[in-house]
C-alpha cells in the first residue's frame, strides 16, 4: 500500500489517517476482503451534493432542468472514468485475479466506482470539508470550462427550440436507409425544414442518432455555420 499512499498524495495532495479505508476504496468486489461497494455509494451522494452547490452556485439564473444536466455532465461514469484514468487510479485498483486479467483497470466503470468511494473514504476519514476540498482538486479543470448549457441540450430539442421561438413549424425526420447486416445497422434520415428550404442528412447505429447527428447540422446551417 506504499506506492498506493505515495501516488494519493502526489495525486490529491492527501494522507489518510486511517489507511484501511484507503485500502477498502481500492478494493473491487471480485477481490477477497471488504470491498468498496459501501464507500463508493457514500462518495456518489457527497459528489452529488459538491457538485450541485458548485453548479447552483456559479449559474444564479439556470433553471432545475439545466443544473441538472449541468451536474449530470459532470459526475457522470464516463467524465469519473476519465478522471481516475488521468489520475492514473488504475494501477493501484485491488481486483480478483478473473478482472485483473481481463482488464479491469480499464473499465470505465470499475474506475468511476473508485473514485467515488475515494471520496466516500476520505469522508470518512476528514469529515466533509476535506471531501470537498479533494473533489474540487480533482474536477478543477472542468470547473473552470464548464459547458454551455444550452450546449447540454440535444440537437433536436435544440432545433425544436429554434424554430418554435420563430414560429416555424417542426422539422420533418425521414429514414431514407439502412444498410448492413441486422447486428450492425447503419441508419441514414433527413431533417427537413420546409419553411426555410434546408435538408441535412445523418448516419449513424440507430436512427435516433442519425436524427441527433441530422438535427446539429441542421442548427449549424441555420446559426450561419458550414455543417
Amino acid at each position: 500500500m506504499e506506492k498506493a499512499e505515495s501516488w494519493l498524495y502526489k495525486a490529491l495532495h492527501y494522507r489518510f489517517r486511517d489507511a484501511t479505508l484507503f485500502e477498502q476504496a481500492l478494493t473491487h468486489r471480485s477481490a477477497t476482503g471488504r470491498n468498496n461497494e459501501r464507500l463508493e455509494f457514500l462518495g456518489d451522494a457527497v459528489l452529488d451534493f459538491v457538485i450541485s452547490d458548485f453548479v447552483f452556485k456559479s449559474h444564479p439564473n439556470a433553471s432545475e432542468g439545466d443544473l441538472s444536466k449541468l451536474r449530470s455532465s459532470l459526475v457522470k461514469d464516463t467524465s469519473l472514468a476519465g478522471l481516475a484514468s488521468n489520475l492514473g487510479l488504475g494501477e493501484f485498483l485491488i481486483l480478483g485475479s478473473g478482472e485483473r486479467k481481463t482488464g479491469g483497470h480499464r473499465r470505465e466503470s470499475i474506475l468511476a466506482d473508485a473514485l467515488e468511494a475515494i471520496f466516500g473514504a476520505v469522508y470518512l476519514d476528514s469529515g466533509y470539508e476535506a471531501s470537498k476540498e479533494i473533489i474540487e482538486h480533482v474536477f478543477a479543470q472542468r470547473l473552470e470550462n464548464l459547458p454551455d448549457v444550452d450546449d447540454l441540450r440535444d440537437p433536436k430539442t435544440r432545433l425544436q427550440e429554434w424554430l418554435q421561438a420563430r414560429k416555424l413549424a417542426l422539422p420533418d425526420y425521414e429514414l431514407v436507409n439502412v444498410t448492413g447486416k441486422a447486428h450492425q445497422q447503419t441508419f441514414a434520415v433527413t431533417c427537413t425544414v420546409n419553411e426555410l428550404s434546408q435538408t441535412t442528412h445523418g448516419e449513424s447505429t440507430t436512427r435516433q442518432k442519425a436524427e441527433q447527428k441530422s438535427a446539429r447540422d441542421m442548427l449549424k446551417i441555420l446559426s450561419g455555420e458550414r455543417p
